[in-house]
């Protein structure tokens, strides 16, 4: 089953190398597929609807046709690992084309993104920097996939 990354700007730094070895370790159990989409909007200073509107519009350009788009928000309902797992293989038992997860810049989701997405997860209450919530999504794919093939990773509930 495909999964669809859609994020706001690039990893860089000490977050780098960790964001890359989680994404390489989910491609052993996921087609994943990461698109990396430009921050910002044009214009001197732009409000922050502004930028989520035009940010909005860049995820909306890259992402698959058909699968289903899972927007990452605060404001979203939680999900453990388990429960993640067993939702995706859901999905892959049901041979959906996929799933895409759509991360927000420096102001979050646009109302575009959002108002498409067929469900809201959160990854934590906290408010995450990106490329934060990149590196938590990417070992939580990782995590899911040595769960639903019954690998010794997950220690959890």
């Amino acid at each position: 089953m495909k999964i669809q990354v859609v994020a706001v700007g690039r990893v860089r730094g000490a977050l780098e190398a960790s964001v890359s070895e989680y994404e390489e370790r989910a491609r052993r159990y996921w087609k994943l597929e990461v698109a990396e989409v430009d921050a910002g909007a044009a214009g001197r200073s732009p409000s922050g609807d502004r930028v989520m509107a035009a940010e909005a519009e860049r995820i909306l350009a890259r992402l698959t046709p058909g699968l289903e788009l899972v927007a990452l928000t605060r404001a979203g309902k939680g999900m453990g690992s388990r429960e993640l797992a067993h939702w995706l293989e859901e999905h892959a038992v049901a041979a959906s084309p996929g799933v895409a997860f759509a991360i927000g810049g420096a102001f979050g989701l646009g109302d575009a993104v959002l108002d498409r997405a067929a469900r809201r997860l959160s990854l934590s209450p906290f408010t995450l920097p990106h490329e934060l919530a990149r590196l938590v999504l990417a070992e939580q794919l990782y995590r899911a996939g040595t769960i639903v093939r019954g690998e010794p990773y997950h220690k959890g509930d």
